[in-house]
């Protein structure tokens, strides 16, 4: 295989710094940036990789000077079948007037709980107040 940007070739870890790590691949050396080692975040890269481990890059560029980018993660795909969601518009209409007709109800009860509450805390206020004496 040749580096043309699209391929996926097997490459050998030859430096790592705080911002990714240069591989090389065919006799030339390209920089697989931190974003692009795994699909989670990645906080330290020396804890995915080390020097002379064999990884399988895919070629993401090689710009006009001749630097070459790659990616780990890009190489690697998960295998994720993203099925489409289907929507059941009609019974999502049901289940929303449901809840509307509801919301009336619900929201009589939280006002009658709320307001038994705060009763509870002035009450519980006063007798506290009632306890102590003023000294001064």
């Amino acid at each position: 295989m040749t580096l043309v940007a699209g391929n996926i070739l097997e490459g050998t870890v030859v430096n790592i710094t705080n911002f990714g790590a240069f591989v090389e691949v065919e006799g030339k050396t390209g920089l697989v940036h931190i974003s692009e080692v795994a699909d989670s975040f990645v906080k330290d890269i020396r804890q995915h990789l080390k020097e002379q481990d064999k990884v399988k890059v895919k070629v993401i560029s090689i710009d006009d000077n001749g630097k070459i980018s790659l990616s780990i993660k890009q190489a690697n795909p998960q295998k994720k079948s993203v099925k489409p969601v289907e929507i059941d518009w009609v019974s999502d209409k049901k289940k929303q007037t449901q809840s509307t007709e509801n919301f009336e109800d619900i929201m009589s009860k939280f006002l009658k709980d709320s307001e038994e509450r705060l009763q509870d805390v002035k009450k519980n206020q006063e007798f506290k107040g009632r306890g102590r004496k003023n000294s001064g």
